[in-house]
């Protein structure tokens, strides 16, 4: 197999075609590309690098522009750090960054921050010689002498596990390969339960192991078959009950186990009923339970530890229209209440011992607030962390008595940043449908709406997730050259409640192309940019949606940058042993049902590629991702290379890059400094295409 001219890396690889032909529904679709997915022939290998050489060939004019980018971003981040202390009993546990060194180090105090400062585990250490390194789990045994942590060295997110004796410095003689990340400890400080995935990456089966006895010798307490279900285990706050959770894209099912008898067996809380979803939260002798039943924004209800069956749930907060109910957190007389509002996350306050009830106020138009380390339930403080476009990630301690704040720490931004001297504000577009679509700008002040501002439009809108408006010091490096940016808050998130999700998934998926389309024309109308300035960017799902809507409109944009993007979803949707696949049904639908393989083929962005000219593009791949296979953007990529190559509306040779990362999977490289060439590289990309390099 070969390429194009392999002696100049001036010069785009060419894919050679290979015909495989897919046929379902009385629908055969050729896809020339398909060889692609076999990683272990040399030619697929030598073709990735071949695409990497050539994109650091056409990115070489801006390597002295990539070098200035990365210091800037450096120079902002205080590299020497520490991280606000969380107490547990008598210790305090914290994390600490040093000059030069790519990974935290975890630490603690005895008594006091004034004690001697104890070294639990220094990731630096554990990552000398990988190129790639993860720490998934990291948990200290109730009576602080055991450290339970798990690593994966290939971004391929399957973890080996490791048990550390503090007092002596010494591993213990087992290790447990394949497992994740969801773990916990039974109170007796020896037994421990763990899950492990199967070939299709899903956290399928828990076990429980006896530390110190070999590994083969651990029952299995529970195994989903159900390949549409991913298997948790958790630990409540008040250390008293561990919760098997057991959930698809739309269905739950938990079970609870006494902690101190972690021998037991696990019972069921209320087993699961398709469309049905609740997540639990414990409090002396009762659940307090989240669900969506007979509530599309879910409600709140409580029900007896004795016994939690359904018949036996009681209403505490009913179901509202206009505010979704995101969970909620217990401690010993305060139970914490987080909603979504007109778009804002909200926090209220009930007091267990006399009912009333306060919300937390914050002081933007526009933030983001989330749950921090809270630790131990025999507290009055709730610690929380809140940001915005303009304001650097802080942490707060907030007393739920006395409603006042401290405020422990703000991220450092070295280098005399000063929020006064950028501007966020929402604006709102409209979707096709007449619907309202939020979204969110910030921008340095003094930028007038010229009407041709460098812009860059991002987004999601998959999975529920809610885009946050929250503070990135990289971005700095833009907002300080004039760029505008703006988040799209398009359907399929859940930013306006849960219907804002089920609007934007299935077969209304187009909603989520069609609402970030309009905010691309809104920011255009507006007067802040125009379609040769306006860039726009995706990660994963939101790749999906970058290259849908070049699709869709390729004129609108000058630029698009699809990180490890899910663009072949027809194909990979079908094939159910690829990792994840099963479980995407309950979110894009199932495409062995004619209805939905039409559907989603007419956005499949792959399946979509027509003779246009597309906006200059690059695209990013990791060849170890379990979840968005680098085949995807590979095969993307090369099909778009060859409609542009043989298409008489791109005689210019518009710009094509896919950078793949040959050591790492779908997050990209784990090291601080490592990242921060990944993001400079990005914006280099897009500067290049603004013509801002100097």
């Amino acid at each position: 197999m070969t390429y194009s001219d392999p002696a100049s890396t001036l010069t785009p690889p060419i894919a050679p075609r290979q015909p495989h032909v897919h046929s379902l529904h009385g629908d055969e679709r050729v896809d020339d590309y398909f060889w692609l997915r076999d990683r272990d022939t040399p030619e697929v290998i030598a073709y990735l690098e071949a695409e990497n050489a050539y994109t650091e060939a056409m990115m070489q004019p801006t390597q002295a522009l990539q070098e200035t980018l990365y210091h800037e971003m450096l120079s902002r981040i205080q590299e020497d750090d520490l991280s606000v202390p969380y107490r547990r009993d008598e210790f305090y546990y914290y994390t600490r960054t040093e000059t030069g060194k790519a990974y935290p180090i975890h630490c603690r105090k005895q008594g006091s921050l004034d004690a001697p400062e104890e070294v639990l585990l220094d990731q630096n250490q554990l990552a000398e010689g990988a190129d790639y390194f993860s720490l998934g789990v990291f948990a200290v045994s109730p009576n602080h002498q055991i450290l339970a942590y798990a690593i994966d060295t290939t971004g391929a997110e399957r973890y080996t596990l490791f048990f550390l004796d503090l007092a002596t410095r010494q591993l213990y003689p087992e290790s447990i390969p394949d497992s994740y990340v969801s773990f916990a400890w039974g109170n007796d400080n020896q037994t421990v339960f763990y899950t492990q995935i199967d070939a299709a990456q899903r956290p399928y089966k828990l076990f429980r192991h006896s530390l110190g006895q070999p590994v083969s010798d651990d029952p299995l307490v529970f195994h989903e078959p159900d390949e549409a279900y991913f298997l948790g285990i958790d630990k409540t706050r008040s250390e008293a009950y561990l919760l098997l959770n057991l959930g698809s894209k739309i269905t739950s099912e938990v079970h609870y186990l006494d902690a101190n008898t972690p021998l037991g067996e696990f019972q069921v809380i209320r087993p699961r009923t398709t469309g049905i979803e609740y997540e639990v939260e414990h409090h002396t002798d009762a659940f307090y339970i989240v669900t969506n039943e007979e509530a599309l924004n879910f409600k709140l209800m409580k029900a007896p530890v004795a016994n939690p069956r359904r018949e036996n749930w009681q209403t505490v907060i009913e179901h509202h229209e206009n505010v979704f109910l995101m969970g909620v957190s217990a401690f010993v007389d305060h139970l914490v209440i987080y909603d979504r509002e007109a778009g804002l996350p909200k926090v209220r306050v009930r007091k267990l011992s006399t009912g009333e009830e306060h919300t937390v106020s914050f002081p933007e138009a526009t933030y983001e607030v989330s749950e921090s380390v809270n630790p131990e339930f025999n507290t009055h403080m709730l610690r929380f962390g809140y940001t915005s476009l303009v304001t650097p990630f802080s942490i707060f301690d907030y007393d739920l008595d006395t409603r006042s704040r401290e405020l422990k720490k703000e991220t450092p931004v070295l280098g005399g940043y000063d929020r006064a001297h950028y501007h966020s504000e929402r604006l709102q577009a409209t979707a096709p449908d007449g619907t309202a679509v939020p979204l969110s700008l910030v921008y340095k002040v003094g930028v007038e709406r010229t009407g041709k501002n460098p812009a860059l439009l991002t987004g999601y809108g998959s999975y529920g997730f809610s885009y946050p408006d929250s503070f990135s010091a990289m971005r700095l490096s833009l907002l300080d050259r004039g760029v505008v940016l703006a988040i799209a808050h398009v359907r399929g998130g859940s930013e306006l409640g849960r219907k804002w999700y089920e609007d934007g998934k299935f077969l209304h998926k187009q909603n989520t192309f069609g609402d970030f389309i309009a905010c691309a024309e809104t920011l255009i109308q507006q007067g802040w940019t125009d379609s040769e300035h306006l860039a726009i960017s995706g990660g994963s799902a939101g790749g999906l949606l970058v290259g849908a809507v070049i699709n869709q409109r390729p004129e609108l944009f000058r630029a698009a940058i699809a990180q490890v993007p899910f663009v072949d979803v027809v194909t990979t949707i079908l094939d159910t042993s690829l990792p994840l696949s099963a479980t995407e049904w309950e979110e894009w639908g199932n495409p062995n049902d004619k209805q939905f393989y039409d559907y989603m083929k007419a956005y499949s962005p792959y399946d979509n590629v027509t003779a246009q000219a597309y906006p200059a593009l690059l695209v990013t791949a990791g060849l170890n991702d379990p979840r968005v296979s680098y085949w995807e953007p590979a095969k993307w990529t090369a099909k778009l290379r060859s409609v542009q190559r043989d298409s008489e509306k791109n005689t210019a040779n518009p710009v094509l890059l896919l950078k793949t990362n040959m050591g790492a999977g779908h997050g990209g490289a784990s090291g601080r400094y490592d990242r921060l060439k990944e993001v400079a590289f990005e914006y280099a990309f897009l500067l290049h295409q603004w013509d801002m390099t100097n």
